[in-house]
């Protein structure tokens, strides 16, 4: 595993963040979407504080905007790195002139509650996908948000769309979109 010092000059705005949790929450969503990945977010380079910060939506507080050190060094406040595996990956079609209005829609969003309720919906949209044998396309967004919701529709605003599943859009599209690749 890399250092974050030895990566962090390296990181560019708009690159992918995909989690590996180990919580009982996190396992559940490797579970259902079959998939290692449990949560994502993307970065936004401050350098002119010389930050490299973490946009995301988690369920205990909603969409925040948190430094990367923290995933590496103490998260959550923790005094502990994150607990589980982290990859940073980076769209192709991700360019320097999306960056203003990438940042601008996500700090926009900031604040907006976890969508709970998004979980029932997400279960509800597969059962009957599974039913109807046919495609589900996703619902209209509301005002919460899901990790993956958000990083969708931050992307969307720029005109990248991640291909998604059946009704809703996990961590594991965004890790199995062609146009995703590795970086750390």
């Amino acid at each position: 595993m890399m250092e974050y010092k030895e990566i962090r000059s390296h990181i560019k705005s708009g690159d992918i963040l995909l989690c590996s949790g180990n919580s009982f929450f996190s396992k559940m969503i490797q579970k259902f979407t079959r998939s290692k990945w449990s949560h994502v977010a993307f970065i936004i380079r401050l350098d002119i504080i010389d930050r490299v910060m973490v946009l995301e939506s988690v369920e205990s507080i909603g969409v925040r905007c948190v430094p990367l050190s923290a995933y590496f060094n103490n998260y959550n406040g923790s005094r502990m790195p994150y607990s589980g595996e982290l990859m940073i990956a980076r769209h192709r079609n991700m360019r320097e002139c999306h960056i203003e209005k990438l940042s601008q829609h996500a700090v926009d969003l900031l604040g907006h509650q976890y969508d709970s309720a998004e979980i029932a919906r997400i279960t509800s949209r597969l059962a009957t996908a599974f039913i109807k044998k046919g495609e589900c396309a996703l619902p209209e967004t509301d005002d919460a948000y899901i990790c993956s919701e958000y990083v969708y529709e931050c992307f969307k605003s720029i005109g990248i769309i991640i291909n998604h599943s059946c009704g809703f859009v996990a961590p594991k599209d965004f890790a199995e979109d062609e146009n995703v690749i590795k970086v750390f």
